[in-house]
């Protein structure tokens, strides 16, 4: 059997060709995603490509997609508190592969529904409220996003005593609504999953429609799932394994690309302290977090700005004034890649830079805290000290010099103590880019989908010049 597994990314449209018995990556094709013009061009680039590559076209029982195309899905949260229902609504819209772009709590001011106007985002998860809870917060603002000049569906995820009326509020202006369960039904209890189902659905109706994918739709079978899904479904598949076929058990991937670094851990994140005690809401054990700031070609300022050109300068062996400048030539320029040996190094500190930034982010964090009764250790966010594997993937792991070098970054520092950074990890290199190719093919072919994956992931701990090993055990 034949799967065609593709990708429509931002840039690229990008395909892998495997065979399920025996169980191989046949080749690799890509093209220009032309979302701008018309997608069937850039698909049909692909197709040429791969088919360059394997001497002609096989006939493929499954031809499974997902998409970023044009940025990927844009989306806006709107919750009660900051803290609690507007953030369980955050973490649903990123573990869907949404890419957001503003969080508002509260009730929206005529001035917050500018912004939502201005963001333009493709939807909206309005939450607000505990069952049975506050129900006037959430009904203020279905009634004032249904009076805004937006276009896109609005999901409700909030008080289920209010859905029927934020329903009929919106449906009064034309707006296209999609009810789903609530995702704080209970205080301090998190229910993401529904929300991400609905998120995941109007994407598949809408959104692939809106980018003109669906244009290209005779090449393929369907598109699933946007492309962060697919990639967070393949970490859980090699993370858990599937019949037979053992998984890696808890682990992070670190993707790090040209505008963003995403993190993705599978992991409950249960303190592993004793004595320690979890304050905040409860951790997904699929976890995603994006950071908008930190990439290493559209936001290479921001991962300068955020780490400082002195440390990058250290790492790299350039004097910073130099680093300022080789930056600003990166942000003007995108495509450019490294050319000489000075700009690779800024490549290699650039990305330990985004590696080390984005992990800390990700990863919970512990405190010491005094009560009245006496001190008392505090864990916000997940413990991720246990994991037993980190997984890098992007063009700057796939390439350097120093894989694990910059892997490393992920780790625990002893300058930065109440960091739960992973402590000690095997470090795995997702050369091929399969991760979505995983998450894409676990839909017909699990076991063969956790096969897949653990065999072309690569042990980084010996650099290139040495030989890199394929893992082959759980």
């Amino acid at each position: 059997m034949n799967a065609l597994l593709i990708d429509f990314g931002s840039t690229y449209t990008k395909l892998r060709a495997v065979t399920l018995d025996p169980l191989n990556i046949v080749a690799s094709g890509q093209g220009p995603s032309t979302i701008s013009t018309d997608v069937t061009e850039g698909m049909h680039a692909a197709l040429n490509d791969l088919g360059t590559r394997m001497g002609a076209l096989p006939k493929f029982d499954h031809r499974l997609a997902c998409s970023s195309a044009a940025g990927g899905l844009r989306m806006v949260t709107v919750g009660l508190v900051r803290e609690l229902t507007a953030e369980a609504a955050r973490q649903a819209a990123l573990g869907a592969g949404a890419r957001l772009v503003g969080a508002f709590s509260q009730r929206l001011t005529a001035g917050d529904v500018a912004d939502i106007q201005r963001l333009s985002p493709d939807i909206v998860l309005l939450a607000g409220g505990t069952d049975g809870g506050n129900s006037e917060v959430i009904l203020h603002n279905a009634k004032a996003l249904a009076s805004a000049r937006l276009i896109c569906p609005v999901i409700v995820a909030g008080n289920r005593a209010a859905a029927d009326d934020a329903r009929a509020a919106m449906e009064a202006k034309g707006k296209t609504i999609v009810v789903t369960d609530n995702v704080m039904p209970e205080f301090g209890e998190l229910n993401t999953e529904p929300a991400r189902g609905a998120i995941r659905q109007v994407f598949i109706e809408r959104i692939v429609h809106a980018k003109g994918i669906d244009r290209a739709a005779q090449l393929f079978d369907e598109v699933l799932m946007p492309t962060p899904t697919a990639v967070l479904e393949g970490a859980r598949l090699l993370s858990e394994g599937y019949g037979s076929e053992p998984g890696l058990g808890p682990l992070m991937v670190v993707d790090v690309g040209g505008a963003t670094t995403d993190v993705h851990s599978v992991a409950s994140g249960e303190p592993n302290q004793a004595g320690v005690i979890r304050r905040g809401l409860p951790e997904p054990y699929m976890k995603r977090t994006v950071e908008g700031d930190l990439g290493m070609r559209h936001n290479a300022r921001g991962i300068l700005a955020e780490a400082g050109a002195k440390s990058i300068g250290a790492i790299a062996g350039i004097e910073p004034a130099r680093v300022e400048a080789m930056v600003e030539r990166i942000a003007s320029d995108a495509v450019h890649l490294p050319a000489d040996k000075e700009e690779r190094a800024l490549d290699f500190a650039l990305g330990h830079a985004a590696v080390r930034i984005s992990a800390r982010r990700h990863a919970g964090t512990i405190e010491t805290v005094y009560i009245v009764n006496g001190p008392v250790t505090v864990q916000r966010g997940k413990d991720l000290s246990g994991i037993g594997t980190i997984i890098g993937t992007g063009g700057v792991l796939a390439h350097a010099d120093a894989t694990a070098n910059i892997l490393r970054a992920a780790l625990a520092d002893e300058k930065e103590p109440l960091s739960l950074r992973p402590r000690q990890s095997r470090l795995l290199l997702d050369a091929n880019y399969l991760l979505y190719a995983v998450g894409l093919l676990a839909s017909v072919a699990p076991e063969e989908a956790v096969r897949l994956g653990k065999a072309h992931l690569e042990d980084v701990e010996e650099e290139r010049g040495h030989g890199r090993n394929t893992i082959s055990g759980g």
